[in-house]
C-alpha cells in the first residue's frame, strides 16, 4: 500500500507537446529507487492501415478521471508518486500522445504501478482519437 507521503504528482491534458523530463521530475522522490515511464507515440499504422496523423479530443471530465485513476493506483500499489499527461489536438506521426510515470522503492513496484495507470487510463478516460488514414479516409477510435 502507498505510504503517507504518496502523491499524484502531475495530471494534465494539454494541447501542446509533452515532456518526458517533466513527468520524470514530477515523480522523483528520495525513497524511490525505481522509476518507470510509459511514453505513447503516434505510430504510422493501426490494425494494418497506414496512419498519417490524428486528433485527440477529451471530454471536460477527462482530467478528473485521470486523477481518480492515479489516486486508485497509489492506494493499491507500492508506488510513492505517479504522473500522467495526455495530449489533445492535432498530432503527427512521432509525436508524444501520453506520458505516464511511476516511482516506487523498487523497480518491479514502479513497473507495476506504471502499467496499472496507463492500462486503466486507456479503458476509463474519455479521450477519443480521430485518425486520418493513408488513403485519406478517417475513423474514430475509443468512442463509447
Amino acid at each position: 500500500m502507498a505510504t503517507d507521503d504518496a502523491a499524484v504528482a502531475l495530471v494534465a491534458i494539454r494541447d501542446e507537446p509533452l515532456s518526458v523530463d517533466e513527468a520524470l521530475g514530477a515523480v522523483r522522490h528520495p525513497r524511490c529507487g525505481g522509476v518507470a515511464l510509459f511514453v505513447g507515440v503516434v505510430r504510422d499504422h493501426d490494425h494494418g492501415e497506414s496512419v498519417s496523423g490524428l486528433d485527440y479530443s477529451a471530454h471536460p471530465s477527462a482530467e478528473a478521471t485521470m486523477r481518480e485513476v492515479c489516486e486508485q493506483v497509489l492506494a493499491s500499489s507500492e508506488a510513492v508518486r505517479v504522473a500522467a499527461v495526455h495530449r489533445t489536438g492535432t498530432l503527427e506521426v512521432g509525436d508524444l500522445a501520453v506520458v505516464v510515470a511511476a516511482a516506487a522503492p523498487h523497480r518491479g513496484q514502479a513497473f507495476d504501478a506504471c502499467r496499472a495507470v496507463i492500462d486503466t487510463l486507456k479503458s476509463r478516460t474519455p479521450i477519443w482519437k480521430h485518425q486520418t488514414l493513408g488513403d485519406g479516409s478517417a475513423e474514430w477510435v475509443g468512442l463509447p
